[in-house]
């Protein structure tokens, strides 16, 4: 079996080779900026930006994790976004994307949020077949806004 507990700051380094993974596999290999370094003080900081579980044997090490944060709906109020759930792919099949799911759930309706949210890549089948066997809905009508990079920093003239 696996344990799934809370993540710790040592554990940023395994977090980030599962970033890394899931960037390879959402065909966006170079995308990943954020370091192990920048994980540990975002997460588990004086002032942390998000929460995190992690999956773990002792075989494995860690080999799976669920990072989330808190966000606020100006319709629905508190609100759970789930940032990123991976399991190394080797480890696929042994109920530990269940248990994140599931976990990451259980805190979100903890916290009274009336939402939980996350986004799944249009073509990433296996994930999508996933979230609709837990009952999600999927909601193909909100398009994804972003300012990136230059685009972001530009604001900081105006």
């Amino acid at each position: 079996m696996f344990e799934l507990r809370p993540a710790t700051a040592e554990d940023a380094p395994a977090m980030h080779a599962l970033i890394v993974e899931l960037a390879v596999y959402e065909r966006e290999p170079d995308a990943v900026a954020v370091t192990p370094d920048e994980l540990a003080v975002d997460g588990f900081g004086d002032d942390p930006a998000y929460g995190a579980l992690v999956v773990e044997d002792a075989e494995q090490g860690v080999f799976g994790m669920a990072l989330y944060y808190e966000k606020y709906s100006t319709w629905k109020g508190r609100c759970l976004y789930l940032e990123d759930l991976v399991v190394t792919a080797s480890q696929r099949g042994r109920g530990a994307g269940l248990a994140l799911f599931k976990a990451v759930a259980a805190k979100a309706a903890a916290r009274g949020c009336r939402r939980m949210e996350w986004q799944v890549l249009d073509w990433n089948e296996p994930a999508i077949a996933f979230y609709r066997g837990l009952g999600a809905e999927l909601d193909p009508t909100w398009v994804n806004g972003r300012l990136v990079g230059q685009a972001l920093q530009s604001f900081r003239k105006r």
